[in-house]
């Protein structure tokens, strides 16, 4: 059973479209591999187009923090709250029908309402200059973790009424 077993990615983009507008997050719905499904991007801000525009942002940084959170997200079944090494919000909610983990939601790209970018970390690992880095964090929006964490009910609320009604596949023999 994939994700598209239980909705079509029309389906799965006007979820992440609802998110999007509802946060402002990066929105995005990922498989059991880490991969996006759908080829929607809505970027929050300036930084995180610039960051995945280099192979060692994308694998290092937003790859890295992706699977990090959606393995304790999977093992938890709970929503992950955290920042990726460049100091944004991750926000990871697990996806399961019955037992079987499908996949996971993911938001990014707002700082923390007490979070700060980590310039010299996105330097080293990207190569891009600290002042380009500067000038791309400088709209950033903020957003309150009660606020994150009230987002993060309201996933898990709208992915409940995606898969509840559907099928846990049938025992292998």
């Amino acid at each position: 059973m994939e994700l598209t077993d239980v909705l079509p990615i029309e389906k799965w983009i006007e979820l992440e479209d609802d998110i999007r507008r509802r946060s402002g997050l990066m929105a995005s719905i990922y498989n059991v591999d880490g991969i996006r499904i759908t080829g929607r991007r809505h970027w929050p801000n300036r930084l995180c187009p610039a960051i995945k525009a280099t192979d060692k942002g994308q694998a290092f940084i937003c790859a890295v923090a992706h699977m990090n959170l959606a393995i304790i997200a999977r093992n938890t079944r709970a929503p992950v709250i955290e920042e990726c090494d460049a100091g944004l919000l991750k926000l990871v909610v697990p996806i399961f029908v019955g037992d079987r983990f499908l996949g996971a939601f993911g938001g990014c790209g707002m700082l923390l309402e007490d979070g700060e970018i980590d310039s010299f970390m996105i330097n080293k690992t990207t190569g891009i200059p600290e002042e380009e880095i500067e000038k791309l964090s400088v709209d950033i929006p903020t957003i309150g973790r009660k606020e994150v964490e009230a987002l993060a009910g309201y996933i898990q609320q709208r992915l409940a009424a995606v898969t509840d009604g559907a099928s846990p596949p049938a025992p292998a023999d």
